[in-house]
């Protein structure tokens, strides 16, 4: 398992670009649980949400670094997604990072749909993210194998997803 500081250190050495495949229906997060619980009130967005990420993903990419993700979906939404589309990926989005949407309500493109998230660095490092079933990360590890699968699926993936702007727009 990676701690913390090593978790940051792969994170922060990717080169070219960074990648996640984001599978959680929801993430239970406690320094995000009060924001989450605004948002379900119907409450105003705080104006500096997310701005540590945000000022994070501005820095990779003025230094010509990509970061994106594939965030998996089924209909109907979790209050958790609804957060995400709502208060999250725009900004993230504004922020620089490539964030797509798939929907797997009716077809999972024959992708490790199992509850693992990852993240692929330079198309050689894999790290994966280990959850609780209730979305509570519980760890982080290096993958030691083989790097080509994870390429795999992340092409199936982005060529199955699309665009976060164009998903919200077809499901208004």
């Amino acid at each position: 398992m990676l701690s913390d500081g090593e978790w940051r250190e792969v994170f922060d050495s990717f080169q070219r670009n960074a990648w996640r495949f984001e599978v959680q229906p929801a993430y239970t997060m406690p320094k995000e649980a009060a924001n989450v619980e605004r948002f379900l009130r119907g409450e105003p967005k705080p104006v500096d949400h997310n701005s540590a990420w945000h000022a994070r993903v501005q820095g990779y990419r003025a230094a010509g670094k990509r970061i994106g993700r594939v965030r998996v979906v089924r209909r109907p939404l979790t209050n958790y997604q609804r957060y995400q589309f709502a208060w999250g990926i725009p900004g993230n989005v504004a922020a620089g990072e490539d964030i797509r949407i798939l929907d797997v309500t009716d077809n999972d493109h024959g992708l490790p749909l199992g509850g693992r998230d990852w993240w692929l660095f330079d198309d050689s490092t894999v790290v994966h993210l280990n959850y609780r079933a209730d979305g509570t990360q519980i760890g982080r590890a290096l993958h030691a194998g083989d790097p080509e699968p994870y390429r795999r699926w992340r092409q199936t993936a982005v060529s199955a997803s699309v665009s976060f702007a164009e998903y919200v727009d077809e499901s208004a």
